[in-house]
């Protein structure tokens, strides 16, 4: 059954392909896949193999593959992606030697796929159970490791009906989850090859901190003033938070909107009500316009992590949505974090909720009491900081405690 739903997904990927630029992109790029492996692959290497789904997988996994090559710098990595949203993003990391899109998972392709590469050992990221490539690596008798995984009741794996598929857990040499939860859930089904050693993106939003861009036009815009700084927002989190600092116009408004699209960023300009708007990329750090400005919109990519730098209250955006996207990046800042109510599948945010270091709102009127907050008592703000901060120091350690346990 598994089988014949890859195959009929295969055609479908190939027929929206033909409508679609993202599924094209994931469908040239597998096939193109196997190229890349026979111009690439040394025969006389030793590879490691990491897959991550997309963008947020290869970040959990960029810490373990870096210190790995520290520890090992005789050992070739292999990265491969599922998703193009990781992949285009992701094609020139130079911190592995061959980077590919992942073949589909028929039967066909895993045996050539792991007949080319031969890896010594595979890292699957958080939530890849890929069953056919996963019992070729077995019967291979490679080592693979689910890193950062974390596990729930509702997964098929722990239904009635997907038993017969759950038996693919049992082709994991370990798992490395990211909570107890986890742990009991595969206790459960008689796997006891388990350790809890947290998430890996608790490393690497540390790393992120160390290498954090110094960014003047930002530094000369907050300077010695109230900063809230909204990261990845949708219009629903504009729609409550614009709102308040059209009221409270002693804060300056800084705004990476998830989608930089011309629409968009002339709707927030438009949700601003006559406040004094720039965007990043039009001024300089000596701008007059920069100097008058009262908010700034971020129309470029890659800058958040370095920016909530300069915050005093953060707000990552997704939470009116499918999901709030990383409120790590803004924590690590020793800085509050505010967030919508689709929260709850994400682990971190239930752990900076609990330290009273992150915030859930679900209307301007939770938006605004918490702010006014935040504003009247300079103490509650400092230790909601202090709180966030400390939340993500205390749970990294992750890298090193799987790497201690696999050997090369």
């Amino acid at each position: 059954m598994y089988n014949l739903a890859i195959y009929l997904y295969l055609l479908g990927v190939a027929v929206y392909s033909r409508f679609n630029e993202k599924v094209r992109k994931m469908w040239r790029g597998e096939r193109d896949a196997f190229r890349i492996l026979r111009e690439q692959v040394d025969p006389n290497a030793r590879y490691v193999w990491f897959h991550a789904a997309s963008l947020g997988e290869f970040e959990q996994g960029r810490p373990l593959m870096e210190q790995m090559k520290r520890e090992h710098p005789d050992i070739k990595i292999l990265l491969t992606f599922f998703s193009p949203s990781g992949y285009e993003v992701r094609k020139n990391y130079e911190g592995a030697d061959i980077i590919c899109y992942l073949p589909l998972d028929t039967i066909t392709n895993a045996r050539r796929f792991l007949r080319t590469v031969r890896p010594e050992m595979a890292f699957f990221i958080k939530y890849e159970f890929w069953y056919n490539y996963l019992h070729i690596l077995k019967h291979r008798n490679v080592p693979v490791y689910s890193v950062s995984s974390i596990f729930r009741d509702g997964q098929v794996f722990f239904r009635w009906y997907g038993r017969q598929y759950g038996k693919v857990l049992k082709c994991f040499t370990h798992f490395y989850v990211q909570n107890e939860k986890s742990k009991e859930l595969l206790n459960k089904i008689g796997l006891n090859n388990v350790t809890i050693t947290g998430d890996t993106r608790f490393d690497r939003v540390l790393q992120i901190k160390e290498q954090a861009k110094q960014l003047p036009v930002i530094e000369q815009f907050t300077k010695g003033q109230k900063v809230f700084i909204a990261g990845s927002s949708w219009q629903p989190d504009e729609d409550i938070f614009i709102k308040y600092f059209n009221e409270h116009r002693d804060w300056k408004l800084v705004i990476a909107p998830h989608v930089i699209g011309e629409d968009h960023l002339q709707q927030i300009e438009k949700l601003l009500e006559g406040r004094k708007v720039v965007r990043y990329t039009d001024v300089s750090e000596n701008s007059k316009d920069l100097e008058n400005a009262e908010a700034l919109i971020i129309n470029c990519f890659g800058l958040l992590s370095s920016i909530y730098n300069y915050a005093g209250v953060t707000y990552v955006g997704g939470g009116f949505g499918v999901g709030i996207h990383n409120t790590l990046e803004a924590a690590v800042w020793d800085v509050p974090v505010i967030f919508g109510p689709n929260n709850e599948k994400f682990h971190e945010a239930q752990g900076l909720k609990t330290c009273e270091g992150g915030f859930e709102i679900t209307n301007y009127e939770d938006f605004e009491r918490l702010m006014n907050r935040f504003e009247s008592d300079a103490d509650y703000l400092k230790n909601a900081g202090q709180q966030a901060g400390n939340y993500v120091k205390q749970l990294s350690g992750a890298t090193k405690r799987i790497l201690s346990d696999v050997k090369l």
